[in-house]
């Protein structure tokens, strides 16, 4: 069984940033692909990014060279840096892990996730 809990989330203009974490527990993190996805109110659970266990980094356009994931499988946790906040990223922010080892970007390929962080950004 794998926990994963999220912090980091919170209020900040448009054009800033914020950098969530998620701390796992579980001795086999270093071999999921971790996972980070946002839901909208009223809107479907969508897919930010992830990252495998070799580094590899995957990414939904609409973030591309705004967020970075990361991860510090020596800490048991993987960081999602937000760079340039817009107000659509708005959304309650949850981390899942995927013990399959294989990148997805389907939220019911992932077999554990947190509780969820909300970001806000304000104009």
């Amino acid at each position: 069984q794998v926990q994963l809990v999220e912090s980091g989330g919170g209020l900040v203009q448009a054009g800033g940033s914020l950098r969530l974490s998620c701390a796992a527990s579980g001795r086999t993190f270093s071999r999921y692909v971790m996972g980070w996805f946002r839901q909208a109110a009223g809107k479907e659970r969508e897919f930010v990014a992830a990252i495998r266990w070799s580094g590899t980094t995957y990414y939904v356009d609409s973030v591309k060279g705004r967020f970075t994931i990361s991860r510090d499988d020596a800490k048991n946790t993987v960081y999602l840096q937000m760079n340039s906040l817009k107000l659509g990223d708005t959304a309650v922010y949850y981390c899942a892990a995927d013990r399959s080892g294989a990148p997805s970007t389907r939220f019911d390929d992932y077999d554990y996730w947190g509780q969820g962080t909300q970001v806000t950004v304000s104009s």
